[in-house]
Parts: C-alpha cells; sequence; structure tokens
C-alpha cells in the first residue's frame, strides 16, 4: 500500500497524562506520529500533571471524575460531548484512544472520523475490574460498544483470545501492534554511573532488581516472601525501582517479614546494611537495573510490559511470571498460553517463566520455585551471561523503526476506508 498523500488530522485522547505505562507509550506515540501527521492530545482532565511531555498540542476536556454515581454519569456524558466538539472543531480524520474510559468516549462521540482503539492490557485477568462497575464493563460496554470501533490495536497477541471468546469482539476487527523500545536510548542512558554510596550497595552482594508501579497489579509482596527465605540461604540484596500507592503497606509487609528496610523519601543515609531498597521514582530507573544480578517481575497482569523489555534491553537476566499477557509473547515467542497456569519453573528462549503468585492453592509451592530458581542462577553465572546476552538480542525485535511502520500503515489504512 501506498503512503497517503496528505497528512492526517489525529487526535489521540488518554483519561490524563499522569504516571503509567499506558501514558507513556501514548507519549511515544504522539511524538512518532506527529512526524507524518498532525497530532493533537486530548485529556479528561490535567489531574496528575503531564509527566510525559511530548511538545504535541494538548486540549483538556477539563471534566474531573469522582463523586457519586448520578455525578459519575454527569461527567461521563460531559466527556462524550465535549470529545465530539472538539473532533468537530479539529476536523479529526482519526481519533486513537488509550486506556478503557477512553475508549467508550471515543466510541459514543463517533462521527465522520475513523475510530481506532489501543487496548494496553488484559480485560479478563486485571483485577481492578469488579464489583458493579466491573460487571456493567465486562457484560454490557465491551461487548456493546468495542465492536463500533473501526481497528482495534492489541499490545498482545493473547489479548486478542480474551476480546473474541469472553467479549464477542469480531476477530478481523484486531490486529497486535506490541509496544516499541528506544533500544539505544535505553542502552545509552543504562551506562550511567551510580553514586558512590550505590555502587556500595551493589558491591555488598548480588542484586535482584524490580521496576515499576508500587501497585495490586504488580504483585511485589509474595517478591518479598520469596526474597526473605533466599535470605536465609545466601547473601542478596532486593532493589524496588518506582514509587506507588502501595508504598507503605509494602514497606510494613518488608519489616513484618524481618527485613531490614532502606526508604529513599526519608533522610536516612544509603548504605550496604538493608535488605531492601526502595529507590523511588528514578528519571533513568536503567542504571539500576543493568549492574544488577537479576531482574524480577512477579506481576499478576500485564500488557506487554514495559519494564521487563527494559531490562532485557540492559542486558540483564530476567526471571518473570507468566502472566496474561505479554511475558510469554516476549521470552518464548514460539510457544503458547499454556492451558493451566504453570506451577513450575520454565527455561524459555530469552529468559525463565514462573509461576504467578497470586494462587491462595498453590502459593507456598509457588514461592519456594522461585525462592529455589532464583538460588541456583545466583550460583550459576555462566548461564546469567547467556540468558541476558540473548535478552538483548530479542529486543531489536521491538525497535521503535520496526513498530511504528505497522501503526503507520493501519491508520493510513484506516483512513482511506
Amino acid at each position: 500500500m501506498n503512503p497517503i498523500s496528505k497528512r492526517l488530522r489525529l487526535l489521540l485522547l488518554i483519561p490524563n497524562l499522569g504516571l503509567g505505562g499506558a501514558q507513556r507509550v501514548f507519549h511515544d506515540h504522539s511524538v512518532e506520529l506527529a512526524k507524518q501527521h498532525n497530532v493533537t492530545e486530548a485529556v479528561f482532565n490535567e489531574e496528575g500533571g503531564n509527566i510525559y511531555p511530548s511538545g504535541n498540542e494538548q486540549v483538556s476536556l477539563g471534566v474531573g471524575g469522582g463523586g457519586n454515581p448520578l455525578d459519575k454519569v454527569r461527567n461521563f456524558m460531559r466527556r462524550v460531548t465535549r470529545l465530539r466538539q472538539l473532533k468537530h472543531r479539529l476536523g479529526a480524520d482519526v481519533c486513537i484512544s488509550h486506556l478503557e474510559g477512553a475508549d467508550y468516549v471515543n466510541l459514543l462521540s463517533k462521527g465522520r472520523e475513523k475510530v481506532i482503539l489501543c487496548i494496553h492490557g488484559s480485560k479478563l485477568h486485571d483485577a481492578n475490574i469488579r464489583g458493579a462497575a466491573g460487571w456493567l464493563r465486562k457484560k454490557i460496554l465491551m461487548p456493546g460498544l468495542y465492536n463500533r470501533a473501526d481497528r482495534i490495536v492489541t499490545v498482545s497477541r493473547d489479548i486478542n483470545p480474551e476480546l473474541i471468546d469472553g467479549f464477542g469482539v469480531k476477530s478481523e476487527k484486531l490486529l497486535t501492534i506490541n509496544n516499541f523500545f528506544e533500544v539505544a536510548q535505553i542502552e545509552a542512558k543504562a551506562q550511567e554511573p551510580l553514586t558512590a554510596a550505590e555502587q556500595a550497595v551493589y558491591a555488598a552482594a548480588p542484586v535482584l532488581v524490580t521496576s515499576g508501579r508500587l501497585s495490586v497489579q504488580k504483585n511485589q509482596a509474595p517478591l518479598l516472601n520469596s526474597f526473605a527465605a533466599l535470605l536465609q540461604h545466601m547473601p542478596v540484596k532486593l532493589v524496588f525501582v518506582g514509587d506507588g500507592e502501595l508504598r507503605n503497606e509494602l514497606v510494613t509487609y518488608a519489616q513484618n517479614l524481618g527485613l531490614r528496610v532502606y526508604e529513599a523519601w526519608h533522610a536516612q543515609p544509603l548504605t550496604p546494611a538493608y535488605d531492601v531498597y526502595f529507590m523511588g521514582m528514578q528519571q533513568n530507573p536503567f542504571k539500576y537495573i543493568r549492574p544488577a544480578t537479576i531482574f524480577v517481575f512477579p506481576s499478576a497482569w500485564e500488557g506487554f510490559p514495559m519494564a521487563l523489555g527494559e531490562a532485557m534491553i540492559c542486558g540483564v537476566t530476567v526471571v518473570t511470571a507468566d502472566c496474561p499477557t505479554g511475558p510469554r509473547e516476549i521470552l518464548a515467542p514460539t510457544t503458547t498460553k499454556p492451558l493451566t497456569p504453570i506451577r513450575a519453573a520454565e527455561p524459555a528462549a530469552y529468559g525463565i517463566l514462573m509461576p504467578m503468585l497470586n494462587q491462595p492453592t498453590t502459593l507456598s509451592a509457588d514461592l519456594q520455585v522461585w525462592t529455589n530458581t532464583l538460588a541456583n542462577l545466583l550460583h550459576d553465572p555462566a548461564e546469567r551471561s547467556r540468558l541476558g546476552k540473548l535478552a538483548s538480542q530479542r529486543m531489536q525485535d521491538f525497535t521503535r523503526e520496526k513498530i511504528f511502520r505497522q501503526w503507520i500503515a493501519v491508520i493510513e489504512e484506516v483512513a482511506t476506508q
């Protein structure tokens, strides 16, 4: 297909531009699409600020959230009305929405413009979709509205069968385009040296590192249990890079396990005397990942996890829960999702897939698998080196150039239908 000759008017919609993986992807899309088309960003409101500014025009619909059920309905309808007006004013050719709330507003405000949805994560396994609102989303909104889209782009292949079987989405609407990574940029940032105090921590013992929001989705609490068991047998450190709503809960949980905890947000000296290090949000997380011994990723569910891919770019051995969706697609691309969750470590082409740590009936055994696997890897530098090199090679499949050729093609195809 030949590229279209004119610059399209693209409207990108997301609820907010605060902290989050979807917001990072939204920023990357905005920057890249603006090279070929006219891009305007729209948000429901400016709560949370703009963590990832793109330099493109941004419009706020100026509608807050929260309140009682009636307030929520009113705000929802205001968003639909204001987005419809914005689409008309801009003469938008295509509106691409990121995250579910934006998808509904995008679909219900649809006019002459084409609509593309970008689905960032599993819907069937998202523990945040619960209660009466969750029932409404799963039983009414997604089945009733998603087929109105001109195209639905998922970030992982394993999201597609969920949408088809669970929500009745037509298969011809679906296309998978994985997230892309700024490989060279991440490799360069990863070379930034640690401070002398940080270097002392990394030199004191092997370091396990994990990166991401401190949240229910990332499921970090069981990792602390496995780490505490590992610490009984060998010296090791655990470093958390990131912040989130479970910060205080996780710190308390670690302390109750008898672990010595460093908290970067407190005025305490950074020394090797601690077991667990909460480093908080970092402008450059990669400098903490590259010198680590193993990257650990215990998520309960994902989409196409950016933090996992970034760790692989840094050349670190990765040990990840085989959660829906993304890790298996990245680490074991020639395999398919197992019918039942794995209960043993699965050596994959580019890392190690592990049992999920969110099943109460098997949690004790699953934690033991994690502890044993990490211990074996910590004693096997040759295997870590091999897996780290393979991980880095794998991420060449997800460069900006390769992925965005697919995005440009689908946008221009939809625009000319």
